[in-house]
């Protein structure tokens, strides 16, 4: 008996998938069908692994992914892995609950004991996060989503291209740009702090 290699399996499964997608674009919608439903199937996995803590939140996430999967088809590329693909969608719409998450978290907390409110500054980097993401929704998507996708999520610039249908050397530009943006926005800020 011949055992299958876990990597064998996934490439298949990547083959089937991206088959399923291409016809799907080529106008088979019964092929993009099931690629929505196998991709569903895939993804509920990948998001119950990374959401153990709220599984309730699963489905309602998967759909956002789903719909950002369908929304983006047009920039996916026969020649790119489908898997790099669609994580990087699903890292993005993570990243987009999780940034909410901690807002609805934020302003629902109710403060049962202050004995430990000056107990520890460990929220700093926390804040920081947030901060950083606040001063984020002022840059135009051209610059933001660059940023997010190469200096956060740590995609390289040629999958954050695919990702957002820009060049690579687009994304390049909207990193730099961005950056300088995010300095002058903080530098702002701190000078209206010291006033």
């Amino acid at each position: 008996m011949q055992r299958t290699n876990p990597q064998d399996l996934f490439h298949t499964r990547e083959l089937q998938l991206q088959a399923m997608l291409l016809e799907g674009l080529a106008g088979d919608a019964e092929a993009y069908r099931e690629f929505l439903s196998a991709l569903a199937v895939h993804m509920r996995g990948f998001l119950r692994r990374r959401l153990p803590q709220h599984p309730t939140e699963v489905e309602d996430l998967l759909q956002e992914v789903l719909l950002a999967v369908h929304n983006a088809r047009h920039t996916y590329r026969a020649q790119q892995p489908l898997t790099a693909w669609v994580q990087a969608i699903a890292r993005y719409k993570l990243a987009d609950y999780r940034r909410a998450y901690a807002r609805r978290d934020a302003r629902h907390e109710l403060l049962e004991d202050d004995s430990d409110l000056f107990a520890s500054n460990d929220e700093e980097q926390s804040q920081a996060s947030r901060d950083l993401l606040k001063l984020l929704e002022y840059l135009p998507e051209r610059q933001r989503l660059p940023i997010v996708h190469v200096k956060l999520e740590g995609l390289s610039v040629e999958q954050a291209a695919q990702v957002t249908g820009l060049s690579s050397s687009a994304v390049k530009v909207g990193i730099h740009r961005g950056l300088k943006a995010l300095a002058r926005l903080i530098r702002g800020r701190n000078d209206n702090e010291d006033r």
